[in-house]
């Protein structure tokens, strides 16, 4: 049995000669690619891309400034670490962001590794990214509502900045042959806009629709505009408070969610 085992031995080396060797994608700096045994999966990269920041682990790892620890069978370098999830890490190191999908629940986890790792702008990311998350979770909501004195103009709130982003972009000023952007007299915070006139923050300025250059000279016109634009971003119209019992653009105060 002993020599059947050099036997074969023997036979595979004259087969492969690295076979049976530890990989030499560690032994040789220059060698281009890289595989890493990360608990049980293998995962093969550039050595620029795993080494893309500098103080990491895998940077030094692949630098030779840290020596090899633990190898595998084929002589890869192992780490003791979550195999799936460096999947995410691989990524973020090749494009340079974060990119989960919407249903991941590991977020915690992915972040220890990136501490593992070093990768602090990895475990940055992550915390963002769950923030994002957790405000997509809670409902936003959106509120029109008149100035005491209809004539002033009325405001637009919303928990979701990015709803109130699209009105801004959505709206320009003229006047006269100048198209200035959205006028900043007009910005409560960034969550709210308080529209106080339509056609008098200048000499013969108004406020227009960007896409179809409609002059926006009405509360009325100004407030369809926004309702429209919540119903296409999926907001509900859920409550109208109607002192003169009109149509909902004669309502004092418009609330939605989503």
């Amino acid at each position: 049995m002993e020599w059947n085992l050099r036997r074969m031995d023997s036979e595979l080396r004259e087969i492969n000669p690295d076979l049976l060797q530890p990989s030499k994608s560690f032994k040789k700096p220059s060698a281009a690619t890289v595989t890493l045994n990360v608990g049980g999966y293998l995962y093969a990269a550039q050595r620029q891309t795993l080494a893309r920041h500098p103080g990491s682990l895998l940077e030094e790892v692949v630098g030779g400034k840290r020596a090899v620890q633990h190898v595998d069978g084929a002589g890869n370098a192992f780490l003791d670490r979550d195999g799936p999830v460096f999947r995410h890490v691989l990524n973020f190191l090749r494009l340079g962001e974060l990119v989960l999908p919407d249903d991941f629940r590991e977020a915690e986890l992915l972040r220890r590794e990136a501490e593992f790792y070093r990768l602090g702008d990895l475990a940055r990311a992550v915390e963002e990214w769950e923030q994002r998350r957790a405000a997509r979770l809670e409902p936003a909501l959106l509120e029109l509502t008149d100035h005491s004195e209809r004539s002033q103009g009325f405001r637009i709130y919303c928990s979701d900045a990015g709803f109130i982003d699209r009105v801004k972009g959505r709206l320009v000023q003229v006047s006269k042959s100048r198209m200035d952007g959205f006028p900043e007299e007009f910005e409560v915070s960034s969550n709210a806009v308080q529209f106080r006139h339509f056609i008098k923050s200048e000499m013969g300025a108004r406020l227009v629709l960007k896409e179809d250059n409609t002059f926006v000279c009405t509360l009325d016109c100004l407030k369809l505009e926004t309702v429209m634009m919540a119903l296409r971003a999926g907001y509900r119209l859920v409550t109208s408070l109607d002192s003169c019992r009109g149509s909902v653009l004669h309502s004092e105060a418009l609330h939605f969610v989503k």
